[in-house]
């Protein structure tokens, strides 16, 4: 089990009744134990799950759903029917249940005894018929959740269960995420605003504004020794070049106040319990003295790898949904960054979009050790000698994510992309990854616009498509993907279709 995850939980639940008498629930409590164990013991599954017994009344079923909803350990509830359970049972825990939901459709046995099966283990094992029952429930309450249909035994079903997992763990961790705004969104740009009341109720996380006088504040309190450390941590860490670490030139003093602004937003963030932030290059402090010099991008970098959600020119829903992919993926290998859609390469097939940013690209996906340069960063009310890490992203596949606001709802957006080597750009200091969006750059970038995508998203080398789905899921959100099966007419379509349905269901109710 992964460590990042030792404080959670999930709990499973197993459906019966006492019909068959309380032997046959002994039975099933064994089988549930013995499942449970076994899914423990698979070493697939990222979070502990917790079997908290059989439920066979609806008091029952209401009491364990209100427990879970009061534990902050459980981030998600498991439940499968060994027996035939009557759904009219669970009606009244489904209405009070907040936390995500799992439907298993499994069976304890794998084959069905041929030379022994008789009527007392038809009766018992009845998962086939008890499923359907608890599966029908569902769909006339409208009950968001995931179903994994497959031997419990089996890795592939594992593999469905921990996926899940993994999104319960996120956004349990968005239901109290703060997002500190260090200035406002770039002025007239409407893709990376939106209502954040709005964000709160559906997504969870909470928004605030915070001026930059105050993070000011931090940074005069700071001890020379304190930056003076991490200064030395960034020769230890990085490729430096031909920059000396002793003081006496102009781009060691970048690199120090590049330092003086990390521990300045390291601690405010700490002290509000924020977990996100955005910046704005028109907004780095007073003029007196007390600012910036330039836009804290090495400090983004540095912070978006110990997993602060970041998101640049006040884009606070890209910074808390960089935030839920970094806390998902943990523990895995392959690395995750905020990234913007820069300029196109048009070369037929391989067609591609060069992803960077002025500064920010979080250095967990860099193909080999960043090296830290200092350039002129010309851009915003200050103009000077900025430090930043350079580096290009790892060759591979990978998904990256959007969301926006329609107005009336939000829209997830996930586009499969294939990372691919560039050419050498020597006179771009900047990070980058240069990519094909799938199936190919004129349906995978049509297809994005054509849904309203942001310049903005949060890329993942680790995360696939299902991911977002169970979280788009849990969240009750629109979500579109583009992937290799994606054809613009059809996408056209689905968008369209999508319009109409979230315009009834919000007439609706």
């Amino acid at each position: 089990m992964e460590k990042a995850f030792e404080n959670f939980e999930v709990w499973f639940v197993t459906g019966a009744q006492l019909l068959y008498g309380g032997e046959a629930v002994a039975q099933v409590d064994g089988h549930s134990k013995e499942m449970v164990d076994g899914l423990n013991n698979s070493g697939r599954l990222p979070i502990k799950v917790v079997y908290k017994g059989t439920a066979n009344s609806s008091k029952e079923v209401a009491d364990l759903f209100a427990a879970a909803n009061n534990e902050k350990k459980c981030v998600g509830v498991i439940t499968w029917m060994h027996t035939f359970s009557p759904a009219k049972m669970w009606i009244h825990g489904l209405q009070i249940l907040h936390k995500p939901l799992l439907h298993l459709h499994t069976q304890f046995n794998k084959e069905i005894p041929w030379n022994s099966i008789d009527m007392d283990f038809m009766n018992l094992n009845q998962s086939a018929h008890g499923d359907r029952e608890f599966g029908h429930i569902i769909a006339r309450m409208r009950i968001r959740r995931k179903l994994v249909v497959g031997y419990w035994k089996e890795a592939a079903t594992q593999d469905h269960i921990a996926v899940w997992e993994r999104v319960c763990a996120a956004w349990a961790d968005a239901q109290d995420m703060l997002i500190i705004r260090f200035g406002d969104q770039m002025n007239n740009v409407a893709v990376t605003d939106g209502d954040k009341v709005a964000a709160e109720q559906v997504l969870g996380y909470h928004v605030d504004y915070c001026p930059a006088s105050e993070l000011m504040e931090y940074q005069s309190k700071l001890k020379d020794e304190d930056v003076k450390a991490l200064v030395n941590e960034y020769f230890r860490l990085y490729d430096c070049g031909d920059i000396k670490n002793d003081g006496n030139s102009k781009e060691y003093t970048a690199i120090w106040n590049a330092a003086k602004a990390e521990l300045a937003l390291r601690a405010i963030l700490k002290a509000k319990g924020a977990k996100g932030f955005t910046t704005n290059f028109d907004d780095l402090g007073q003029t007196d003295g007390s600012h910036f010099d330039q836009i804290p991008g090495l400090a983004s970098q540095r912070l978006m790898a110990e997993g602060y959600g970041f998101g640049a020119e006040g884009d606070w829903k890209s910074a808390a949904l960089y935030r839920t992919v970094w806390f998902m993926t943990q523990g895995m290998k392959n690395g995750c960054s905020f990234l913007e859609d820069y300029t196109l390469n048009f070369d037929g097939e391989q067609s591609a979009i060069l992803q960077s940013h002025m500064l920010e690209v979080c250095p967990l996906i860099a193909e080999s050790k960043p090296r830290l340069e200092v350039h002129v960063l010309g851009i915003g009310v200050r103009k000077g000698d900025t430090a930043r890490l350079v580096f290009t992203s790892k060759v591979g596949t990978g998904v990256t994510a959007t969301v926006v606001d329609m107005g009336n709802r939000f829209r997830m957006i996930v586009n499969d992309v294939k990372c691919i080597e560039p050419k050498p750009l020597p006179k771009l200091p900047v990070a980058s990854a240069l990519w094909i969006p799938q199936p190919n750059f004129e349906v995978g970038a049509g297809c994005w616009i054509y849904a309203g995508g942001t310049h903005h998203s949060c890329f993942s080398y680790d995360l696939t498509d299902e991911y977002w789905q169970d979280y788009a899921e849990i969240a009750g959100i629109e979500a579109v993907f583009i992937n290799e099966e994606t054809k613009v007419d059809e996408f056209r379509k689905e968008l369209r279709f999508n319009e109409v349905y979230y315009m009834l269901n919000k007439a609706l109710n």
